[in-house]
């Protein structure tokens, strides 16, 4: 089983997507363990609540925790506060 992370980001501006996604995009690979790590921004045209989600997988809870304690991750994590109104989190265990 690997560990799904899904988080959400509704933005105090949503022109502030594309340098939110570009922070993210800094943590992709950060850890052994992350199977998959993608960002994507609202896009005119189709449906969306938020503003940004990170869709990423991890071979265990060892790597998320990992990933999640990561020197580089706090510190865009820290950066990024400021932009959002709202962050949504769901994890869930999954198939391979």
């Amino acid at each position: 089983m690997s560990l799904v992370h899904i988080v959400m980001w509704r933005l105090k501006d949503g022109a502030d997507a594309p340098r939110f996604k570009a922070l993210l995009d800094s943590c992709a690979s950060l850890v052994p363990g992350m199977l998959e790590f993608k960002v994507g921004i609202r896009a005119a045209g189709l449906e969306a609540n938020v503003d940004v989600v990170l869709v990423s997988r991890f071979a265990d809870a060892a790597a998320l925790d990992a990933y999640q304690q990561h020197p580089q991750h706090r510190t865009v994590g820290a950066e990024l506060g400021p932009l959002r109104l709202e962050r949504h989190v769901l994890d869930f265990e999954s198939a391979p």
